[in-house]
This record gives C-alpha cells, structure tokens and sequence, in this order.
C-alpha cells in the first residue's frame, strides 16, 4: 500500500435506518468534524444518497480526497427483503459514491474490501457496537459499554482488553440481552409496559402509536436538540405542550384536563420503567465494581443508571484520553457519533498496519 492512503484524513460511516453519523480524522487521527443527520431509509435509497452527498459538502472534502470505513444497521429497515440483501445494496450504493477502497467494517474479521462484503455479509450486519468496544478496549482491560441510541441499547462487556460477546447477530444478542429494542427517541411509549402508575393509580397504557420516548425526554429537560431528529409520533411540533399532549393521549387524557406538572411526572414515570428494563439487562452482564462507560444519544441515562448501581461512570471521552483535545460542543456528538469515531479509528490503524507490511 503507498503511504497516500496514510497522508489523506478519514471518514468513519455508520449507516444507520433512521440515522447517518459520520465522523472526519485527519491523517494523524485527530478529530475535525463530526456530525448526525436524519436518514429515513426505509423510504428508500435516495435518502442515503442525499445524506452521504449533504456529509461531504458539509465536511468540505470530495469522495476521492478522504479514506472512507463503513459501519451499518441500516440493513435491517423494511425497504429490504432481508438483511443481506440491505448489506449488498448499501455497500454497493456506498462503494459508488465514495470509491471501491472503500472498506467496511466485519467484526471479528476486522475490515473487508467492497470485493469481499458478499462474503462478509453476516460479520458487516449491524456490528457497530463491536466497532465501539473494539476503539474503547485499546484503552481499557475491563468494563461494560452501555450505548443508548434513539432506538436501541447496546451492552457490550469488554474483558481483558477485547470485546467478551459470543453472541454477534441481533438475533442471538436480543436472546442474550445485549441488544435492547428500546432508546430515548424512536421508541413508543406503548413499548414500556401495558400498564403504569398515573396519579397515584395503576392504569393501562393504550395501544397506540401516540407517543415516543422523545416526548417523555423533552419534558424531563434531558433529550439534546441535536439527538432530536426523527419525526414525532403525530408529525407535530416538539414543544413541551406538543410533548406532553402527545404523551397525555398513552392515558386516554386531553393534556388541558391536568396541569403540566402532572405530565412531567407521567415523563418521569415511564422514564423509570425505561430504566428499570434496562436494569435488568444490565445486571445480566456486570461484575463487581465493573466500571460503566457511556455513549449514545442517551448516555445521560446511562450515567444516571451508574450512579443507581453505585458504579463508576466514565464518557468514552475520558476513556480514549481526548476529554482535553475536544470542545464541550464535540463531546456530546462525539457520545452520539461514536460508533462512526470508533469505525474511522480502527481503520486507521488497519492502514497503518497495512503500510509497515506492504
């Protein structure tokens, strides 16, 4: 390999159904910018298209200036009749926009050329989160990742400097409880439990696409308006009264028949089941003294759950050595972009690697 490859900076992609996070490193891996836009791609290819163009000009470097690793969930929307035909179409779209250099992310394979994703395709599929602990256990022997995005958590135990998962496909980690379906955006209410206390009483939460998780967060004061990127439940406005009458409809109510603290103590609640599922799946994977690190949209529940476990809590900033390098600005993206710091770093070093042996 000539030494160009490791004289150009470094995109880091995650590909995500509702999300694209992108991540740019200079040469030498320090971080310049990072940023989050909305992809719906289950409406189809386009708005993935339309988003890696909108990254590009944003971060103001042309497809063939930069090196390009590639991570992805997006595989799993419904625009795809299965998984491995979302993971051919996306890296074809990308390996077209951005170049075949392009080199994608297979876990435990490490990274693979557009040549070879066909037969990469189960180890390329949703393994962001391997990603994540693999950037995080160059830094650290022991701890428990917890990444909560706006639609899911991941649970990632890292044990003596690598990533502990035998489980690698959302199937076998969903069994094993290191993939939750539950986040602080995307998810509905509906989705916490069939029933909740409200005003002092147990009642049934409707069945209904109502409300989400981000509803519950704007009124608790806790959800980044940058993580705040999907559409709401009813396609309105996300204003504290739009939030709380969208949440206030899960208990058959009209939000002017309460005052608004009532509904802030509603958000509270199903804050506190969302908490408490997530405890439960936590537990299966902590030992003792374990320290916690946090990264996702919502890692601020993530701290709060340390700190409820009596664990030590630490940003993957702290982590990785960059709290002093970064902006405050840049960490909070950097917690929600990690995966796509993450996948940018590991190729980095997967092309240093490559040059000494060339």
């Amino acid at each position: 390999m000539s030494n160009s490859r490791l004289s150009r900076p470094i995109i880091g992609w995650d590909i995500g159904g509702a999300h694209l996070k992108a991540v740019l490193l200079s040469n030498n891996g320090e971080i310049i910018q990072i940023l989050q836009l909305p992809c719906q791609l289950w409406k189809g290819l386009e708005q993935l298209e339309n988003a890696m163009k909108d990254v590009l000009q944003a971060f103001e470097i042309s497809q063939t200036s930069a090196e390009h690793a590639v991570t992805m969930t997006g595989e799993l929307v419904d625009l795809f009749a299965n998984r491995h035909e979302g993971v051919i179409e996306i890296s074809t779209l990308t390996a077209k926009l951005l170049g075949k250099e392009t080199i994608f992310y297979a876990a435990n394979a490490g990274f693979v050329a557009y040549a070879d994703v066909k037969r990469f395709v189960s180890d390329i599929a949703s393994t962001n989160w391997h990603a994540s602990a693999s950037a995080l256990a160059m830094h650290v022997q022991e701890a428990l990742l917890i990444d909560i995005g706006s639609t899911t958590t991941d649970i990632i135990v890292i044990e003596a400097g690598s990533v502990k998962s035998v489980a690698l496909s959302d199937a076998a980690r969903m069994a094993d409880d290191s993939l939750v379906y539950t986040g602080v955006v995307r998810t509905p209410i509906m989705a916490l439990a069939q029933k909740l206390t409200f005003e002092g009483k147990v009642v049934n939460i409707a069945a209904e696409y109502f409300a989400t998780m981000a509803d519950v967060y704007r009124l608790t004061g806790e959800l980044l308006p940058e993580s705040d990127m999907a559409e709401t439940a009813d396609g309105k406005g996300k204003t504290q009264l739009d939030s709380a009458r969208r949440l206030a409809r899960m208990v058959a109510h009209d939000v002017e028949a309460k005052p608004m603290e009532t509904w802030i103590n509603l958000a509270n609640t199903c804050k506190t089941l969302q908490i408490n599922q997530l405890q439960v799946a936590v537990l299966k994977h902590l030992k003792p003294n374990m320290r916690i690190i946090g990264a996702g949209a919502g890692s601020f529940l993530v701290e709060q759950i340390a700190a409820e476990l009596t664990l030590a809590y630490q940003p993957p900033m702290k982590t990785m050595l960059l709290a002093e390098r970064i902006s405050a600005s840049k960490k909070h993206d950097l917690e929600r972009c990690f995966s796509a710091y993450a996948v940018a770093l590991l190729a980095k070093k997967q092309l240093t690697i490559m040059n000494q042996y060339a």
